[in-house]
């Protein structure tokens, strides 16, 4: 039973949106026959009283009427002006859900703005006092409730969502098993000290690093940790110009750091004409970034029209056959 206080809201479609958001579609279905869950299904829930959330965030649940048992767990991240809610209704994460039995977390960042922070101390540190405790949380609460697979928990997010999958990846490669991050920037590009939630020299595309440096940062967010370390699936728009692309370069030179990856693609592709697709594998032949360049294209990539959020749940491994 779901012990959790809730309210149940209606999807519903968004009128005008923010120029951050972007819109992701469906796929196809898979496999094993789902199990019935005693949550309430068909809608999304707003869960409180989660456990510890040192910012105040809001947790906001999709459970699909039918879910697979033991499901694997989706946390879906917004983009600045955003909400949970904004993101289970413009984008195409609980249709997926719907198909192959997943479970969505949708966090809010409640805050002016609505940005997650990715700046401070205490968000780019393993069990620090911001943003990232209160979403690991949401997941301890989900597979203690759900009876969620504790080994397929992954996130993705978009713009300053996109950001926190890189600090979640940094800060908790113990949660998550994997991350899809659309237009971000590497963990701790974003780092202040003076209480600003906001980088100009990240953002800009300014800060660059050696793979090392980058994978440092990541290494010191959880001091001692010697386990695997999550693979990650990057997208960027070449013409982007809020969070700008040298960034994209950035967060590769970092996660094939952190997966003793070689910095020369292991295959390069042209899925779509505007597109380059290069795959870096570890030593073992492991996929250890999924990188998606996107000529041309702004800040606003249009997920509608690609097919991103197909290609995120795939890269997770959800589309597979149980």
């Amino acid at each position: 039973m779901f012990h959790s206080t809730f309210r149940i809201l209606r999807r519903v479609s968004i009128a005008a949106v923010a120029t951050t958001l972007l819109l992701l579609p469906g796929g196809p279905a898979l496999g094993s026959p789902p199990a019935a869950r005693p949550t309430p299904t068909g809608g999304l829930v707003e869960v409180t009283d989660f456990g510890a959330n040192p910012t105040g965030l809001q947790m906001f649940l999709y459970v699909p009427a039918s879910v697979h048992r033991h499901p694997a767990v989706v946390v879906a991240l917004h983009y600045c002006t955003g909400s949970g809610p904004a993101m289970f209704s413009g984008t195409r994460f609980a249709a997926l859900a719907d198909q192959f039995g997943f479970i969505v977390v949708y966090p809010s960042a409640p805050r002016d703005g609505h940005c997650f922070d990715v700046s401070s101390p205490g968000a780019l540190t393993h069990n620090g006092n911001s943003d990232p405790v209160g979403i690991v949380s949401m997941v301890h609460n989900v597979i203690r409730h759900e009876h969620a697979d504790a080994h397929r928990v992954f996130v993705t997010g978009i713009s300053s969502g996109a950001m926190m999958t890189d600090v979640l990846l940094g800060d908790y490669p113990d949660v998550f098993r994997a991350g899809s991050a659309m237009m971000g920037v590497p963990f701790a590009c974003f780092a202040t000290t003076d209480g600003s939630m906001w980088n100009s020299q990240c953002a800009n595309g300014l800060i660059i690093r050696t793979p090392r440096e980058w994978g440092d940062l990541v290494r010191g967010a959880f001091p001692g940790y010697h386990g695997r370390r999550p693979p990650m699936q990057l997208w960027h728009g070449t013409a982007d110009t809020i969070l700008h692309y040298p960034n994209f370069g950035e967060e590769i030179k970092q996660w094939v750091d952190v997966q003793h990856a070689g910095l020369v693609p292991a295959r390069t592709d042209h899925p779509r004409p505007t597109w380059t697709h290069t795959v870096y594998t570890d030593r073992h032949g492991h996929v250890a970034v999924d990188a998606y360049s996107v000529q041309d294209e702004t800040h606003n990539l249009p997920f509608n029209e690609t097919g991103l959020a197909e290609l995120a749940v795939q890269f997770f491994g959800l589309t597979a056959r149980h």
